[in-house]
């Protein structure tokens, strides 16, 4: 009966047909998952329709979890066990009733089963699975630890602080740990540790924005901290200047590689992890974003016998991202491929990988030299920072290596012109750059959530003046799978800069920025913002991300 209903209603509400309800059921009796999961995994139709569907014919509230203050003091009234299995949260009391939030509102037996356990009136509320699970390990995994350090950090108890922060069965080390784990879980790329006047923020960064996880107690903040550099090997009695490390932790049968920043501050020391996963490292060319156009001009550069190609971008661009996928690419038996790193982010086989060390005096520009002496064909040099290393890398690949590297700069252009600042003389510039590659980084639209969107008027005609096609524009509404945000995921935007021989005068009679931008856009050259209009056309992002992440290049015209 229950089976049939929330297939009627879909039926009613014009999202599946009588035949495609027949097929789920058919599959259902094979297996053990809930008829809407079904409906899910046969791609008749995607959560939020479901969510929506059910909100509208039955009028159950839909609670968006990410922006509803959960009451914690009923986390002991549904048991951990009860909330996984039926994959509910419990949100709020009001007298003999108590609000659940569930992924199916319709599952009764769940529903008379919290009732006889917790001895309340079910109400029942719906949200997303990813968001009632995301929410069943933020406070039921970690609540249990949370409230067992602050029990252990009463004044009345004798805390024997090095067991706390060592051994791994302490709740200490379990709630750190599960700060991390949640942090693999949500994608995120950087962890922060903020410590303010009365309480720690937990904060995650995912696609590039960051948002608070969690408020934890002031006085934890000592032992979270001396936690976080025991697993860092850094000097837990030194708190007054800023110290890094790194360390590596296996979640969920896979290994991240993580790297920890202290920094001394008025209310105590700040920690930021960043969480590099390997296994969603990007190490194929064609799965970075390339437009075909910009991935041609972009394998042509790595074609190259000699020469200097560079990545420009600020910092969190994924520069790193494309020079891994290019060496990936050229990642062979017959080539000898060396780096210089600070630090190793993702460690690959068949390439030579050295870590820069300064207190040993291994600098990039030293390491750069020593490399020359190995017979390499591929140099890889992590940054370009000053003009020793500068020097070393141009010296290189006029001798017939090709080099890699990156640059901090808002546009490939720029980069012509932070080299010839660093010292380097024009005729070197045009002589050893092969081409340069500038890229930022834009969130993609939610696949579960995206509908059409139709341009504003300034917006039309920005693509109708660029030849691109205005049906496939699309933007997320928000939903579980995004945390409401409408965007999961992030694109590359790039623009590819290609030395020739009118660049190369233009170089040697050190002409402005504009003059090389100019002629480089009449040579074929793609702009970043012309990029991310490609994408938004495509429907992959939208408008206010190419704005938000190109606007300092003043390109906002049709």
């Amino acid at each position: 009966m229950i089976r049939k209903r929330i297939g009627d209603l879909l039926i009613d509400a014009g999202l599946i047909t009588e035949q495609q309800l027949q097929e789920a059921l058919n599959i259902q009796k094979t297996g053990k998952e809930k008829l809407g999961d079904v409906f899910l995994n046969m791609g008749l139709l995607t959560e939020q329709q479901l969510i929506e569907a059910l909100e509208f014919q039955l009028g159950i509230p839909h609670v968006q979890l990410h922006r509803y203050k959960v009451d914690q003091s009923l986390l002991g009234i549904i048991p951990e066990r009860l909330a996984n299995m039926y994959r509910v949260l419990p949100l709020k009391k009001d007298g003999n009733k108590l609000m659940v939030a569930m992924v199916d509102p319709l599952d009764y037996y769940a529903i008379d089963d919290l009732r006889m356990s917790t001895g309340f009136v079910i109400e029942p509320a719906i949200a997303s699975k990813d968001e009632i699970m995301r929410a069943i390990s933020r406070y039921y995994g970690m609540q249990g630890s949370v409230e067992e350090v602050m029990q252990t950090m009463q004044p009345q108890v004798d805390l024997d602080v090095d067991r706390e922060i060592i051994d791994e069965d302490s709740p200490v080390v379990r709630m750190v740990n599960q700060i991390i784990q949640q942090a693999v879980q949500q994608r995120a790329s950087d962890i922060h540790i903020d410590p303010q006047a009365d309480t720690i923020r937990v904060r995650y960064r995912v696609d590039g924005v960051l948002r608070t996880e969690r408020s934890l107690p002031k006085h934890m903040h000592g032992v979270i901290t001396a936690r976080m550099k025991i697993l860092a090997q850094l000097n837990i009695a030194e708190r007054r200047v800023p110290q890094d490390g790194r360390f590596h932790m296996d979640v969920e049968l896979r290994t991240v590689d993580v790297r920890v920043s202290t920094l001394p501050t008025a209310h105590g020391e700040k920690i930021v992890m960043r969480v590099l996963d390997v296994k969603t490292a990007v190490n194929d060319i064609e799965k970075l974003g390339f437009e075909p156009y910009n991935l041609e001009r972009f394998l042509t550069m790595l074609r190259h016998a000699h020469g200097i190609v560079l990545i420009t971008g600020p910092t969190g661009s994924g520069k790193t991202s494309t020079l891994y996928a290019a060496l990936n690419r050229m990642n062979t038996d017959e080539v000898n491929i060396v780096t210089v790193e600070d630090p190793v982010e993702y460690q690959v086989d068949g390439i030579n990988q050295v870590q820069v060390n300064h207190a040993a005096g291994l600098t990039f520009a030293s390491g750069l030299r020593a490399i020359l002496r190995q017979d390499p064909n591929v140099i890889m040099v992590g940054e370009i920072r000053d003009s020793d290393t500068a020097e070393i890398a141009v010296r290189a690949a006029l001798t017939g290596h090709l080099v890699f590297s990156t640059l901090h700069t808002n546009d490939a252009v720029a980069s012509i012109t932070r080299l010839i600042d660093m010292g380097i003389e024009p005729f070197l510039v045009s002589s050893s750059i092969v081409g340069v590659v500038g890229q930022r980084l834009v969130r993609r639209v939610c696949h579960e959530c995206s509908s059409p969107y139709v341009p504003h008027e300034d917006e039309l005609r920005m693509l109708e003046a660029r030849g691109l096609p205005v049906d496939h524009l699309r933007i997320g509404r928000g939903c579980g799978n995004c945390n409401r945000t409408g965007y999961r995921g992030r694109v590359a935007i790039q623009e590819i800069m290609r030395m020739d021989e009118k660049l190369r005068r233009l170089i040697m009679e050190k002409r402005p920025d504009s003059e090389y931008r100019q002629h480089c856009i009449q040579n074929g050259m793609k702009t970043m913002f012309d990029d991310g209009l490609s994408k938004v056309a495509n429907g992959i992002t939208t408008f206010a991300e190419v704005f938000r992440t190109t606007m300092t290049e003043g390109e906002t015209s049709a």
